[in-house]
């Protein structure tokens, strides 16, 4: 029997092992999507590929399923970093969801001096965003959402060899070629909606890790700007040539 639906689980799996239904994933499964026992489910945990893993058990509050056979392996994204100042709720959300889509490795939120959306996310909604993506878009690789950082503390803490593609909107109309120094380990920076203050251009003008880029002629929205960065990293030197 055909799997009917993607699920992520933070378990162990392979053949023949039993993974453990919470009471919110039986509710999914058993009252939304109406499986049964007998049912079979993919799974994914971001370790060990995807499984067809079958219902042993099923209930309102919990249930059990058991892996049968590997049905892909695991896919992990090139080594790419978004960074990218939160926005209203929904377009944050947006991102998140684009990032994963897109083939990003790690989400990281920051606080630049015009970030005004800061005290309105929450990390555990955003993860949840990113777990979500990853269930439909057919990926087998969950990345993990940090907690909001201050621009400035994560600039000063670079870690060494990761360069970092600074889309600065000031350079709206020049060339989107993107120099061959970005490719992976690399990072991409979206800034908030009212760009970047003078002491952070200043900042990132000045850091040898980071390249200024356009992102071509006009001047875009972040959310707009983080799915056009990542396209543009994606076909110079990720897994889309």
């Amino acid at each position: 029997m055909a799997s009917k639906v993607r699920l992520y689980v933070e378990h162990p799996l392979g053949e023949g092992q039993s993974v453990p239904l919470s009471r919110e994933q039986a509710h999914y499964l058993f009252g939304v999507m109406r499986l049964a026992a007998g049912d079979v489910v993919s799974l994914i945990n971001s370790v060990d590929g995807e499984w067809d893993a079958e219902v042993v058990e099923a209930g309102k509050k919990g249930g059990v399923l058991v892996c049968s056979a590997q049905t892909a392996p695991l896919q992990m994204p090139p080594d790419l970093w978004l960074l990218f100042a939160p926005i209203r709720k929904e377009r944050t959300a947006f991102i998140v969801e684009k990032a994963v889509e897109m083939g990003a490795a790690r989400i990281m939120p920051v606080q630049s001096a015009y970030t005004q959306s800061a005290n309105r996310i929450r990390m555990d909604k955003l993860q949840a965003h990113a777990v979500e993506a990853a269930e439909q878009c057919g990926g087998t690789y969950v990345p993990p959402v940090d907690d909001l950082a201050k621009l400035e503390r994560v600039l000063a803490e670079w870690p060494a060899g990761r360069h970092l593609m600074f889309c600065d909107e000031g350079m709206a109309g020049r060339s989107a070629a993107l120099p061959s120094v970005l490719a992976a380990p690399c990072a991409i920076l979206i800034g908030p909606e009212g760009g970047f203050s003078p002491a952070e251009r200043e900042m990132l003008q000045t850091a040898t890790f980071a390249h200024a880029v356009s992102l071509g002629p006009r001047i875009l929205r972040a959310d707009t700007a983080a799915v056009a960065a990542l396209t543009l990293w994606q076909q110079a030197f990720g897994d889309w040539q």
